[in-house]
């Protein structure tokens, strides 16, 4: 098979819709190997909030376990849904959102290849135009899903406010903004600064034409939490995951010997007002 040229790495703008096909067509292409080289990490039915392995089973930053049955949950980005099904099992009433429709097919696959439950409930849509009634669900959740890959982060808090009954919970993880300012690599090139954690400028990968195939966006830590207070969230707590002795794998950028140093992630806990 011949491949292409590889795409060339770069920071320059990407607006709303370039990166929203951009991330459509990387997640279409890339799910396959994706699941391949992550899924034993992942399961078929775990709730991991991100590569440190923070487990949901034990964080409960949902809130008790015990008390997600009957609840109506949104999970964004879900890629092949083994928060939801992790949610099902606890007995909520879990919805699976991500933009890739071929994400959404390896969850079908695992749910048909699961015995004795019910399919998790997929959806495909962009996260930023949630296809949902006003207040449908009581607790929404995004592993590492869209919102890295969004312009308009702030259209998406409201979206997910608009959704949620008041009162609900909504838990978000993310890239570590700090890492930012870091060079993406798991050794020690990974542990110097290289770039200013104030340039908000995107990660871009481009073809040869100068069209996005891949698009990352940064936000600083403020600028998150004033994107939730404008959407009339309110933040909770903040959890930046220690990197467990556990762990031995890398992930991306993500490593033993950085995560030791280096937070990796930021989980947001926010509530509706």
């Amino acid at each position: 098979m011949i491949q292409g040229p590889e795409p060339e790495a770069t920071r320059r703008s990407a607006g709303v819709t370039e990166s929203s096909r951009a991330s459509r067509g990387w997640w279409d292409r890339n799910a396959d190997d994706y699941q391949i080289e992550h899924g034993d990490f992942l399961g078929d039915d775990r709730f991991v909030w991100c590569p440190e392995g923070l487990d949901e089973a034990e964080a409960a930053l949902l809130g008790p376990a015990a008390g997600l049955k009957g609840r109506a949950v949104l999970e964004i980005g879900a890629g092949a849904a083994q928060c939801s099904r992790w949610l099902a099992a606890q007995g909520a009433l879990p919805v699976a959102l991500d933009l890739s429709r071929r994400q959404l097919q390896h969850a079908r696959r695992i749910d048909q290849e699961a015995e004795g439950s019910a399919p998790v409930p997929l959806v495909q849509a962009d996260a930023a135009f949630l296809p949902f009634a006003d207040g449908s669900f009581d607790l929404a959740c995004s592993a590492y899903g869209a919102l890295p890959f969004i312009a308009d982060t702030a259209r998406v808090q409201r979206e997910v406010r608009r959704v949620l009954r008041p009162g609900g919970r909504w838990v978000f993880s993310v890239t570590h903004p700090v890492r930012w300012a870091f060079p993406d690599e798991p050794g020690p090139e990974g542990l110097t600064a290289g770039s200013s954690y104030f340039d908000r400028t995107p990660y871009v990968e481009q073809d040869d034409r100068g069209l996005a195939v891949y698009v990352e966006h940064h936000r600083t830590l403020g600028d998150r939490v004033r994107e939730i207070a404008a959407a009339g969230l309110r933040l909770v707590d903040l959890v930046e995951p220690e990197w467990p002795a556990w762990n031995e794998q890398e992930w991306g950028g993500w490593s033993p010997l950085r995560g030791r140093l280096l937070p990796g992630t930021a989980v947001f806990v926010c509530v509706a007002e």
